[in-house]
């Protein structure tokens, strides 16, 4: 396991939450499964928690109750090198979710993602002020991105 890994707080849905999102990346799998015992507060031998893998990255999911809840203000930021991938996770997590801005939705379980081509960054940081205000406002203006739009306006056609 890597040194620091998030750690994702569920209302009882972790399981549910774990393989769906397993479900979703083609490179993933649960690596742990933890249950609860004779002294912790669920039902013995109930999923307490999870590590699973996404893509290289460890994740953590507990079922923690309804004391926290999940807010935009922490996002799992996914780098697409294609449409064709921005479309797959898109459809996928907007699955019983809600579309936000900019790239960004909330899934059904209330985690929040963003969902942009690789470039993104680097189109946005363009040392030529034009071209990177032009791909701000492109990309301001759209809910899920389109990547091939982004690049037509960052290429100024």
């Amino acid at each position: 396991m890597q040194k620091i890994s998030p750690c994702l707080w569920f209302e009882g849905s972790a399981e549910e939450a774990v393989n769906y999102y397993v479900a979703t990346f083609k490179s993933a799998r649960i690596k742990e499964t933890m249950r609860h015992t004779k002294s912790s507060p669920g039902a013995e031998g109930t999923p307490l928690a999870f590590l699973f893998e996404l893509e290289g990255q460890d994740f953590m999911a507990i079922n923690g109750g309804s004391e926290f809840k999940f807010t935009p203000a922490l996002s799992m930021f996914i780098r697409c090198d294609s449409q064709e991938e921005i479309d797959h996770y898109w459809d996928r997590l907007m699955d019983g979710g809600a579309s936000m801005a900019c790239g960004w939705l909330t899934d059904r379980f209330g985690v929040t993602w963003q969902i942009a081509p690789r470039e993104l960054t680097s189109m946005l940081q363009d040392p030529d002020p034009v071209k990177a205000d032009r791909t701000m406002k492109s990309m301001m203006g759209m809910i899920k991105l389109d990547m091939r739009e982004l690049e037509r306006v960052y290429n100024g056609e």
